[in-house]
């Protein structure tokens, strides 16, 4: 779906390289080369100021995503509801049992 991170780019967000405001300054070129690849976060005495993304990586997160509504509309004309049993979907999921005892 437009607009939300894969698993594989939430992944390197977590794990994404950091560099303070001087080092970004210094090595510029090669952070450039390496957020090809891999954001990088600029960070100020600790806090996060800023990320360098690749143009890519830039242009998917800008993309217009399609909205709540639109992909509701697109999921029902490709799916037939009234052949969905939603009923028998989520059977057996719940507990139904009255829980843990309780003292109070």
């Amino acid at each position: 779906m437009p607009g939300w991170l894969s698993d594989h780019e939430m992944a390197i967000m977590v794990a994404m390289k950091r560099v303070s405001v001087a080092e970004a300054k210094n090595h510029l070129p090669a952070l450039l080369h390496d957020a090809e690849s891999s954001p990088i976060e600029i960070v100020r005495r600790g806090k996060p100021v800023a990320v360098i993304v690749s143009r890519a990586a830039y242009d998917r997160l800008r993309a217009k995503s399609e909205g709540v509504w639109t992909a509701l509309q697109r999921f029902r004309a490709a799916h037939d509801l009234e052949a969905l049993d939603a009923a028998k979907a989520f059977e057996g999921l719940r507990d139904r049992s009255s829980g843990r005892p309780l003292k109070l």
